[in-house]
């Protein structure tokens, strides 16, 4: 094992981002700061050569601590025997208005959970980085079958 973690270049974040569906966003509600799962996808204009994240929310605190502090940041990663990914986004979240919304519906963004979400938000990304992690995990051993 050379070096046992890698830095990510901005397309291979982008590339990963693109082959997950869930990942957790860190959003102020008033004082306190909350993160939650929200499964998402990734839009990709190449006519502006512009990459964003697009989710759906309902109302409630989540779109509430948005729209009182558009600055978030979110984490996607996955874990396999040997090695763990974890990509890490800073932005700003902005909820689409009614002429926008159009932009999700050819992503395949659905809700997971059967409850409505209406609201389509964007998080315009003005940093990203990631890692990969070569595991040793020598406790292995101890965790029984």
């Amino acid at each position: 094992m050379d070096e046992p973690i890698t830095a990510m270049s901005t397309e291979e974040c982008w590339a990963f981002l693109g082959h997950q569906e869930l990942g957790r966003l860190a959003y102020h509600l008033l004082e306190e700061v909350h993160i939650v799962p929200v499964n998402y996808a990734v839009e990709h204009d190449p006519d502006a050569d512009r990459r964003t994240l697009l989710f759906r929310t309902a109302e409630g605190s989540k779109l509430i601590g948005m729209i009182m502090n558009a600055d978030v940041a979110f984490e996607a990663d996955e874990l396999d025997e040997d090695t763990a990914t974890s990509v890490i986004l800073r932005g700003r979240a902005r909820v689409l208005d009614e002429h926008e919304e159009h932009r999700a519906e050819d992503l395949p963004l659905r809700p997971w959970v059967p409850t409505l979400k209406y609201n389509v938000v964007e998080l315009e990304v003005a940093e990203i980085s990631g890692r990969r992690f070569e595991l040793s995990r020598p406790w292995r051993h101890m965790i029984p079958e």
